[in-house]
């Protein structure tokens, strides 16, 4: 197998996982908050749903004009929005929506070639520089899906904590 496949493959292994913790969770779970500065399941959810098309449509828009800016700060409008629309979306709508990211990752990144990944430009945000688009496979796809699959599984035991008291 090719390390793109390798990295479809996580991605999709993450996607697999966050449908399969999430889909079962009743409200009251789904929109718990751990803090008041900390995201809900929900709107995590919503998060992943958002963000995954537009890093793949960044890496998209790189590789057919390489050069060109990439990226996104944290105050970005549809990072902002997908987030604050949480509490008025259905659980099973944002889940059927992350399920079919599976094959906008493989039809993306599955053509791409080793050739593609080295292609470098510079980011809006600062903290990142110029970088080769590996990057944005790495750390903005497989790493950020995997980060909040992790985050949804720590906010579920912050849940049992909470009302284990």
């Amino acid at each position: 197998m090719s390390e793109l496949q390798d990295r479809i493959q996580s991605i999709h292994r993450s996607i697999d996982q966050i449908v399969e913790i999430t889909q079962d969770l009743d409200e009251e779970i789904l929109c718990f908050k751990p803090a008041d500065d900390a995201w809900s399941v929900m709107e995590i959810l919503c998060h992943v749903e958002e963000a995954t098309p537009y890093w793949l449509n960044e890496l998209t828009q790189v590789i057919a004009s390489p050069g060109i800016e990439w990226g996104r700060g944290l105050q970005h409008e549809g990072r902002l929005n997908a987030v604050a629309q949480a509490g008025q979306r259905t659980k099973d709508e944002v889940l059927k929506g992350i399920i079919a990211l599976k094959s906008k990752v493989r039809d993306v990144l599955g053509p791409l070639t080793a050739e593609d990944l080295t292609v470098e430009s510079p980011s809006r945000n600062p903290r990142f520089g110029t970088k080769p688009m590996a990057f944005i496979v790495d750390h903005l796809l497989v790493e950020h899906v995997e980060t909040h699959l992790k985050q949804i599984k720590r906010n579920l035991r912050q849940y049992e904590d909470a009302k284990g008291k």
